[in-house]
Parts: C-alpha cells; sequence; structure tokens
C-alpha cells in the first residue's frame, strides 16, 4: 500500500469568523492510497483546537506501516484529522477495488440530498442582518455566536430573515452566567438548538439547569467514548469525521448515540467537497445536517458536490466513494 499526504488550500469567498478567530482559506491535507492498480483518496482539516497542525498531522500519517487496513488503523491512530483522512481514502479504495459504492459495502440504502444548513460567519450586527437578509429563504441558517454581546447579532439576524429557521453555534464562547441570560431569548426569537455554549470540561453546568432548547454537544463529543459524559447534559450530538478519526467510527457513534437518545447532527471543518463527500452519507436521516462548507469557498475539487437551493447531493463516483 503507497499512502502519500499533499497540503492544499482553498480560497474561502469571503473572511469566515467564529468566537476562537478569523480565517481566509481552507488549508487541509489530501491523502491518497495506492495498491499499484487503483486509488482512493480522502482529505482532513488539522484544528489547532485539537492540538493539530498540518505539520503534526502529516508526521503521523507518515508513520502508518505499508500493510495498514480499515481495521488496523483504528487500533494504530487515535481519533483526529490523520485517521479520518486515512479512514475515508481506504473507503474510497475498497469502493474502487470492489467496483461498487461505499454504501453498497456497508449494505446501506443508495443516499439522497440532505437539507443542509447554511453558516452566517459572527460578524458586527448590521454586517450579519445583511447576511441574513441575503439568505432568508434558505432552508436552515446556522449562527456563528459565542461572545458576551451577542443580543445585538441575534436580534439582529432574525430581523434579516424573520421566517428562517435557525440554529447558533458559540464555539465554546460563553460562559454559564451569559448562556443563562441568554437562553429565553434563544427560545423568544425562534431558535431551534444551540451548540456547545460552553467550553468542553466545564459544562457541567447544563445538567443543573433547565434546558428550554436543545442542546448539541460538538466539541465536548469526539467518539462513542465521549458519550457517557454527555448523559444529562446535552441533547444532541455534532459528529465530524475529522473528531471521529473517519468514516468508519463516525458510523458506530451515530448509531451508539441514537440509542443512547441523542438526536444527531452531522457537521463538518471549513473543507472542500471531498471532506464532506463522506459525510453525505453519514448524514441520511440526521436531525441537522450542516454540510455547507464548499459554499463558503471560492474554489473548490474538480468534481464538486451539487448543491441545489438548500440540498446537497451525494457524490459521484469520480469526487469519491
Amino acid at each position: 500500500m503507497d499512502i502519500r499526504v499533499v497540503p492544499d488550500s482553498f480560497r474561502l469567498a469571503q473572511a469566515f469568523t467564529i468566537s476562537r478567530g478569523s480565517r481566509t482559506e481552507a488549508q487541509v491535507l489530501t491523502v491518497t492510497v495506492r495498491d499499484g492498480e487503483h486509488q482512493g483518496w480522502g482529505e482532513c482539516v488539522p484544528y489547532a483546537r485539537y492540538g493539530e497542525t498540518l505539520d503534526s498531522v502529516t508526521d503521523q500519517i507518515a508513520a502508518l506501516p505499508e500493510d495498514v487496513n480499515r481495521i488496523r488503523l483504528q487500533r494504530l491512530m487515535e481519533p483526529g484529522a490523520a485517521r479520518n483522512a486515512v479512514d475515508c481514502a481506504l473507503w474510497d479504495l475498497e469502493a474502487k477495488q470492489a467496483g461498487k459504492r461505499v454504501w453498497d459495502l456497508l449494505n446501506l440504502p443508495a443516499p439522497g440530498p440532505e437539507t443542509t444548513a447554511y453558516t452566517l460567519s459572527l460578524d458586527t450586527p448590521d454586517r450579519m442582518r445583511i447576511e441574513a437578509r441575503k439568505n432568508a429563504t434558505r432552508a436552515l441558517l446556522k449562527i456563528k455566536l459565542g461572545t458576551p454581546d451577542d443580543m445585538p447579532r441575534l436580534e439582529a439576524v432574525r430581523e434579516g430573515a424573520p421566517k428562517a429557521r435557525i440554529i447558533v453555534d458559540a464555539n465554546e464562547g460563553w460562559s454559564a452566567e451569559v448562556y443563562a441570560d441568554l437562553a429565553p431569548h434563544l427560545v423568544r426569537l425562534g431558535v431551534e438548538l444551540v451548540e456547545q455554549p460552553l467550553p468542553a470540561g466545564q459544562d457541567d453546568m447544563l445538567a443543573e439547569i433547565e434546558r428550554p432548547l436543545p442542546v448539541c454537544a460538538d466539541e465536548s463529543c469526539h467518539d462513542r467514548d465521549s458519550l457517557s459524559a454527555l448523559v444529562g447534559k446535552y441533547d444532541a450530538i455534532n459528529i465530524k469525521l475529522d473528531k471521529t478519526g473517519g468514516l468508519t467510527e463516525a458510523l458506530a457513534l451515530r448509531q451508539a448515540a441514537r440509542e443512547q437518545g441523542f438526536k444527531i447532527m452531522v457537521g463538518c471543518m471549513i473543507g472542500s467537497s471531498l471532506a464532506m463527500a463522506p459525510a453525505v452519507l453519514l448524514a441520511q436521516g440526521a436531525d441537522v445536517t450542516d454540510l455547507d462548507a464548499p459554499l463558503l469557498l471560492a474554489e473548490d475539487r474538480g468534481t464538486p458536490l451539487d448543491y441545489v437551493k438548500s440540498q446537497v447531493y451525494p457524490p459521484k463516483p469520480a469526487l469519491w466513494g
């Protein structure tokens, strides 16, 4: 098995800001695996929040043995971006070797389009109102928040998109006091779900207070080992391939979470259509799908995913799977 990893970057259509900072490009790693006749590929987004860099993830992948397979990979690498890119590349390779689609290998129904959220970057209230107005006809808006001064932003977005369904993502940016103050206003403004309001590891308060709207774990949830600590604090989990370490663990996490009564959100880092492709399969039947990253890019892979209005369609074989 020949495993190669190269860095790629994709310009964003405009700066993207969350509570932890801004970016103007998506920096990703592209992994290819070859068996001599067939080639599979996958993509990951190393994330500083989890101690990952392009170099550290590249080194992890370069250290893999040549005879690695998808089953051994789960034991050789911890959940994270490195394992994700390799796992998804191996799934793509297996599909090409078998002349089938990945969902056929998994004995799953052929996937269909999923309605995806569209994310509005953290900005001034005036700018967020303008962006909300531009996207008011989308099926679901996701609003990036996470500062002590978010009420004007919430009000501005609702003014700009008075009829839109809205979810919000604080990216760990609120304190317990700020969230307790904001929660009634989130309900008043028709917000359907709040994502990671408190920092991971500092979220015990969520088990002690009434949750007037569903709370979704993102940074607090990585793989199946995360679930036990979320019971009683969260109502939903956000599954991202770069956190689970690939599609293999993500599918197992989805099943385990459903069995424990969690609602399922399938999200993404800011990457290309190649990173989203396996996540579209994972998102089938999810309560919330948030796979809009390619819509935020100024450039994409040669065979990108198809987005029609608010729906994202499964990948073509030339892209993945």
